[in-house]
C-alpha cells in the first residue's frame, strides 16, 4: 500500500489548514481522513427545507496578520462578508459556514466518512492509521486534529500528558423554521438581553444565507452540561420556547431539529499550537484548544483552529 507523506486526521479548519500549508510548500502526497461525509468540522451548514442554517460557528473575528491577510483574498473572491461589529468586524460566509470550509479544502485529497481507530508508531517503520473497518494506511507524518479527549483514544500511550488537561464544554443548538417573519433585528444575531442559559440567536434568512426564515438557539455550556443527559423532547421543549419569544405576530414555527456538540468549547486551553510525540515527534496534535503564547483572547475560536493549523502544517515540513 502507497505510503503517505502525511496523513492528517480530522477534516475541520485545523486540518484544512494544515493541508494547505504544506501543500503550499510543496509537500502534495498527503491525505485528510474525515469521519463525516463533508469537511468543516464546526464549520457546519444544514438544509432545513427550502432554507439553510448555520449551527456552528457562526462568524469568525480577525486578530492576527495571517488571518487578516487570507480573509482579504476571501473578501475580494466573495467567499466571505462583513456581518456586524465593531471594533473587530465579525465575517461570515455569504453561502453558509461549511461552504467556507470546501471553499478552502478545494483540491486536497480527502477521504470521508471514515473513522480511524489508532495510531501506531513503529519506530523502524513509517506510522499506521488504522481504520474501523481494518484498512491500514502507512505515513511517514500525522497530524491530528480531532478534539484532545477523541485523540487520546487514537494515541493511548503516547499522548504528553498536558493534552489530557484539556476539556471542552457541550453546546446544545435549536435549529426552527417560521413560515413568517422573525422579530430578531437586522443583520439577524442575538446575544444580550436573552434568558439564562442562551447564548446567542441568530435569524439566516436575514443574515443572507437562507431563502426562508430559520432561526439558530444557542445554549451555553453550562446550560448544555445541566441537560446532557436528557431526553431530546426535554432539551428541545425549551430551547423551541427561546425561538417562539422572536416570532412576529403571525408567525408560526413548522419546524424543529436538534444538533448536539459534544465538544464545542475548550474549558481548558494548551499554550501552544501544537504538541508533538511519537517517535522522533512524527505525530502532531494540534486544534482551536492549542493557542500561540502571545493569543490575546485566550479562548478557542475559529482564529485558534486557524493558526494551529498552520503552524503544525510548517512544523511538518519542516521536519521532512
Amino acid at each position: 500500500m502507497e505510503t503517505y507523506e502525511v496523513i492528517i486526521i480530522g477534516g475541520g479548519l485545523s486540518g484544512i489548514m494544515a493541508a494547505r500549508t504544506l501543500m503550499e510548500n510543496g509537500v502534495k502526497d498527503i491525505l485528510i481522513v474525515e469521519k463525516s461525509k463533508s469537511v468543516g468540522g464546526r464549520l457546519a451548514t444544514r438544509r432545513i427545507g427550502e432554507g439553510k442554517a448555520d449551527h456552528g460557528a457562526q462568524f469568525f473575528t480577525v486578530r492576527s496578520p495571517e488571518l487578516q491577510e487570507d480573509v482579504e483574498k476571501w473578501l475580494e473572491a466573495g467567499w466571505v462578508k462583513r456581518w456586524f461589529g465593531t471594533p473587530y468586524p465579525r465575517y461570515t460566509s455569504t453561502a453558509g459556514m461549511n461552504a467556507l470550509a470546501k471553499q478552502l479544502a478545494g483540491s486536497i485529497p480527502v477521504k470521508l466518512s471514515t473513522r480511524v481507530s489508532s495510531i501506531r508508531d513503529g519506530r523502524d517503520g513509517p506510522l499506521e492509521v488504522e481504520l474501523e473497518n481494518g484498512e491500514k494506511i502507512p505515513a511517514n507524518h500525522c497530524i491530528v486534529t480531532a478534539p484532545a479527549p477523541q485523540a487520546l483514544q487514537l494515541l493511548t500511550g503516547i499522548a504528553p500528558p498536558e493534552v489530557s488537561t484539556i476539556s471542552f464544554a457541550p453546546c446544545f443548538v435549536g435549529m426552527f423554521t417560521f413560515d413568517g417573519p422573525s422579530s430578531i433585528p437586522s443583520p439577524g444575531h442575538v446575544d444580550e438581553g436573552l434568558p439564562d442559559g442562551v447564548e446567542r440567536v441568530v435569524d439566516h434568512k436575514k443574515k443572507g444565507i437562507s431563502s426562508t426564515v430559520t432561526v439558530s438557539v444557542y445554549m451555553t455550556g453550562d446550560w448544555s452540561k445541566k441537560h446532557v443527559d436528557m431526553e431530546e423532547d426535554s432539551i428541545i421543549a425549551p430551547i423551541q420556547k427561546v425561538a417562539e419569544g422572536f416570532l412576529e405576530k403571525g408567525s408560526r414555527v413548522t419546524g424543529v431539529q436538534l444538533k448536539r456538540w459534544k465538544y464545542a468549547e475548550a474549558e481548558a486551553v494548551v499554550r501552544t499550537p501544537f504538541v508533538e510525540m511519537g517517535h522522533e515527534g512524527r505525530i502532531v496534535l494540534c486544534g482551536d484548544a492549542f493557542l500561540r503564547e502571545n493569543d490575546e483572547a485566550g479562548r478557542t475560536r475559529f482564529e485558534s483552529a486557524y493558526l494551529s493549523g498552520i503552524s503544525a502544517g510548517k512544523r511538518v515540513r519542516e521536519k521532512r
